[in-house]
């Protein structure tokens, strides 16, 4: 089969499915618009919910960015609603969603359901406090590692981990292997 049948085959395995990006101030642009566009183009739809209404706003390499829609709030929706979850980083974004009771458990229920779980630089951050990390391999933004192997994970320097439906990536330098992996995790 060539690369561009069995890329149509992954699209059409992913047309319809239904992504939550769990996002709220100074989350990393790159790291929710970039795999947001590689969700759309392969035909899966994605919600933005943060913890307020309103808009909030990204940072583009630590400066103030974007601002951006709000779809729900994390106490309007439920892991049913959705296929899969991205978490993107940010110093801020992990640290206010972690902070945050109703987020967390919003987390750790796609892990815990097994359901594709994506989190980049320090979105798994979430994930330690979610409780779901030990015991998995996974990678992060180099100053998290220590977080991740104090809960338990074992951490690797790789741009991409893969492991049982958990994603992990570095930093925005991976997208592009990241967004491969989700596209092909979401597609299984």
């Amino acid at each position: 089969m060539n690369s561009q049948a069995g890329k149509t085959n992954a699209n059409e395995q992913v047309k319809g499915k239904k992504v939550a990006i769990l996002v709220t101030n100074g989350f990393e642009q790159s790291e929710s618009s970039e795999p947001r566009l590689a969700l759309h183009a392969a035909g899966a739809h994605t919600t933005v919910v943060s913890l307020t209404e309103g808009p909030i706003h990204g940072v583009d390499n630590g400066i103030l960015g974007d601002h951006f829609h709000v779809d729900k709030t994390v106490d309007q929706v439920s892991c049913d609603d959705f296929d899969a979850l991205l978490i993107p980083g940010g110093v801020a974004n992990p640290d206010a969603l972690r902070g945050n009771e109703a987020a967390v458990a919003f987390a750790r229920e796609f892990v815990e359901q097994g359901k594709p779980t994506f989190a980049i630089c320090h979105g798994p951050q979430v994930l330690i406090t979610a409780g779901v990390v030990k015991g998995r391999t996974m990678t992060s933004y180099k100053t998290v590692r220590v977080d991740l192997e104090n809960a338990g994970a074992n951490w690797v320097d790789k741009s991409v981990v893969v492991d049982k439906g958990l994603i992990t990536s570095r930093s925005p330098k991976d997208i592009p292997d990241f967004n491969a992996r989700i596209l092909e995790e979401l597609g299984e």
